[in-house]
């Protein structure tokens, strides 16, 4: 089964983080697909990891990183699909550099960005499901439901 969203890390230390993500999505049922792939260390597989999700149907691209987060720009390079960035501290920044990587994104090659770390995971599942909810009832009712309840 193709995921619905299609999450990039950018290193495996990112996984724990991003596992946040992932039970999220889990929460409304929508499938998903964790993969590390590095804008500076394998630009290659994340180009052809996003041009395959989008040819087989990835509705929504999240894209997690801390440092020079350039992850986010180089997966909206090569899809007109919504990519969510979460910026990731991992300097002595505390993640503010991550932030103003993901955020500082030309006109025309948006990146939709959300908190740093754990919050900004979460709330990336949230977005991703909001987005999907636009075309899904069953999503948009799990959504209401979530709200109303908590």
């Amino acid at each position: 089964m193709t995921p619905q969203v299609l999450i990039l890390i950018g290193s495996e230390s990112d996984r724990a983080t991003m596992e946040k993500t992932v039970k999220t999505l889990d929460e409304f049922g929508i499938s998903s697909q964790l993969e590390v792939a590095s804008a500076h260390r394998t630009p290659v597989k994340v180009a052809n990891l996003v041009r395959e999700g989008e040819k087989n149907g990835v509705q929504v691209f999240v894209a997690a990183a801390g440092m020079a987060a350039h992850l986010g720009g180089a997966v909206a390079a090569n899809t007109i699909r919504p990519v969510i960035g979460v910026p990731l501290a991992g300097s002595a920044l505390n993640g503010m550099d991550s932030l103003l990587s993901t955020v500082q994104m030309p006109k025309g090659i948006p990146v939709a960005t959300v908190a740093i770390g754990d919050h900004g995971a979460i709330n990336a599942g949230f977005l991703a499901a909001q987005i999907i909810a636009l075309g899904n009832p069953a999503v948009a009712a799990k959504l209401r439901e979530r709200r109303e309840n908590h």
